[in-house]
């Protein structure tokens, strides 16, 4: 297959973003604070996005601000929260307590397996590592069975296809293609069973230059691409840049005292845009430089 499909796959932040309908399946790609698709996130609550059901493996601010926004009906994460550095996800967290999403906590053993079924064309894959725990009572969906060969009880997971896959990526060209620094976390999964792909690169470059880097997800299975530098922020784009502890610990604070509605008023809906966000910011060059010295790492998280 051609490196160079027919079709430019450039366009712009809110076109890309409004063609995730209201109650999507919503795969978000990267991980923890690392590599997450913050501006086509911050782009869907501008747009007032609801009834999404988001999928993931280990996330935070992105799944935070989507529930604090009222944008999410369902959530399959194995973890939201911010490590042991800030902590659990406080809008999260609120919104399970009290009823206002539904939860199906799941583990990234599960997910993998669903999208390999997904990719393989296959209804189901056996998985071993849930037996014994409480996540299939989150999920009637799962069936336990028994290995026509071996007599192993194990539990069978049903194909995981979601309607679109939000991904963020260092670089690619305009025909879509990406390249993406390890760990890639589900991001290759999630592109190839996904039914659409959305990407977001800091750098547009060319073909020969994204594929001297690496093509990890290629161009045709990229429905749409949007160059937006810096568009993890505050989460990291390594080696690029660095996560914004202190905008975290901002975000964090506001919602554990009640107010992530003031957050997302100053930094998303006051902003207008992508370029309002990031002049509101004002520090991103400073996430740069992490990599100078030990020194210029640490000042970063004090």
């Amino acid at each position: 297959m051609s490196l160079r499909p027919p079709r430019d796959k450039r366009t712009t932040l809110a076109e890309a973003a409004s063609a995730v309908a209201d109650g999507a399946i919503v795969a978000l790609g990267g991980g923890l604070c690392a590599r997450l698709p913050m501006a086509l996130v911050r782009e869907l609550i501008r747009q007032g996005r609801t009834g999404l059901h988001l999928v993931g493996s280990a996330h935070s601010i992105d799944v935070d601000l989507l529930v604090a926004a009222g944008a999410v009906r369902r959530c399959e994460e194995s973890y939201v929260g911010f490590e042991q550095d800030l902590g659990l996800a406080p809008a999260y967290r609120e919104a399970a307590r009290n009823g206002l999403i539904e939860i199906a906590e799941s583990c990234c053993a599960t997910i993998l397996a669903q999208l390999r079924a997904a990719e393989m064309g296959v209804p189901f894959l056996p998985v071993v590592g849930v037996r014994g725990s409480d996540i299939g009572s989150l999920h009637p969906e799962y069936r336990e069975i028994e290995c026509p060969f071996t007599g192993q009880k194990l539990v069978a997971v049903p194909a995981l296809r979601p309607d679109v896959a939000l991904l963020h990526a260092p670089s690619g060209d305009r025909y879509g293609n990406l390249h993406l620094e390890q760990p890639y976390v589900l991001d290759e999964r999630f592109a190839s069973a996904s039914k659409a792909v959305i990407a977001t690169v800091d750098e547009l470059v060319s073909t020969e230059d994204v594929t001297a880097a690496g093509i990890t997800v290629p161009g045709h299975l990229v429905s749409a691409l949007v160059e937006v530098p810096f568009g993890a922020h505050p989460a990291s784009c390594y080696p690029r840049y660095a996560y914004d502890r202190p905008h975290l610990n901002e975000y964090v604070t506001a919602a554990r005292s009640g107010d992530a509605a003031g957050y997302l008023q100053k930094y998303v809906h006051d902003t207008g845009s992508e370029d309002g966000y990031q002049k509101a910011i004002g520090r991103l060059d400073e996430l740069t430089g992490w990599s100078a010295s030990t020194d210029a790492w640490k000042e970063l998280f004090a």
